[in-house]
């Protein structure tokens, strides 16, 4: 029994199976949700039949592969049980990656049928500003750390997919000015390199707070049964290892991704000088009209008569 009252003497094998229903009604209700909207709703409303494309379908299964993964035995349950180090990587998940995808999977017009056009599209549209977003998304953060917080969640079921279902919406409104399906609420490529790159650098409070504390942080995760043999000082500095490096890098991964496909795109092309096998028409007249017979026999005109070298007259 430890000091929070959690009893190890049934959990003494972290890798038991243990069937997590929920997650299982979750991902079908999505893939029959997702699979109904473009099958049924999509021919009705669609612009000009533009349903889907195969690549949000791909992205739309990565997403489900992702979520379900990172929801269900065994992560979900070594992750709320005995290493948070694992429940960062959870966290990471659901928020960089997961959201991401689930809205470049979007279709447009499911987006705003969803939203609708009342108060809820106003709301949406205020809390996606990138003020808004930022201030939304780090305040779960930093919430979902607080020590009370997390041992409270990872000891009640019900609390801990409460804390979910507000980091993956709070992540939902931080990537919409990113890569939102609606092309008129994100920003400029610029802006979003800003965006990305300040938000990079505000996990690195909590995570300082994980990585230096000298003894546990979260009385939950101070178990005798430890996975892997990893120490719970030792899990408490990967949790905080992950969360600053793992997020950082993924939205510096994205900025040079906007950095190269915006401002770098034709930069090779534009300064290439490789010659192309057809001399351009515009080298020969001066200007980029099609050269004519007459342009040339005016060329040659112009062109006086090579002198006659007397050495080699006979």
């Amino acid at each position: 029994m430890t000091a929070d009252g959690y009893d190890i003497s049934l959990n003494t094998d972290p890798w038991r199976f243990q069937l997590h229903l929920e997650i299982w009604l979750l991902v079908v209700a999505l893939v029959v949700g997702y699979v109904y909207a473009v099958r049924v709703i999509g021919p009705k409303i669609a612009p000009e039949g533009n349903v889907v494309t195969r690549r949000q379908v791909v992205t739309f299964s990565l997403m489900i592969v992702l979520l379900w993964l990172s929801t269900d035995w065994p992560m979900h349950d070594i992750a709320e049980e005995y290493l948070y180090s694992v429940h960062m990587v959870q966290h990471m998940s659901l928020t960089m990656f997961v959201p991401p995808l689930a809205l470049l999977a979007t279709p447009e017009w499911l987006f705003r049928l969803i939203l609708g056009d009342g108060k809820v599209r106003r709301a949406a549209r205020f809390l996606v500003r990138p003020a808004a977003a930022a201030l939304v998304y780090n305040l779960m953060v930093m919430v979902s750390h607080i020590p009370q917080v997390v041992n409270l969640s990872a000891s009640n079921g019900p609390v801990h997919y409460l804390v979910h279902v507000l980091l993956v919406t709070s992540a939902l409104i931080l990537w919409i000015p990113v890569c939102g399906p609606a092309m008129d609420w994100r920003v400029s490529d610029g802006a979003k390199m800003i965006y990305l790159f300040a938000m990079s650098f505000v996990p690195t409070i909590p995570a300082g707070w994980l990585t230096f504390a000298e003894g546990p942080v979260y009385r939950h995760y101070d178990t005798p049964v430890r996975v892997w043999g990893v120490s719970v000082i030792s899990d408490q500095q990967a949790a905080g290892g992950i969360m600053k490096l793992g997020g950082s890098v993924f939205m510096w991964a994205v900025i040079i991704y906007i950095f190269f496909r915006r401002f770098m795109g034709g930069f090779y092309r534009e300064q290439s000088y490789r010659r192309d096998s057809v001399m351009p028409d515009s080298e020969v007249t001066g200007s980029d009209q099609p050269l004519t017979f007459e342009d040339v026999q005016k060329a040659f005109d112009r062109t006086r008569p090579a002198p006659e070298n007397p050495h080699t007259s006979a």
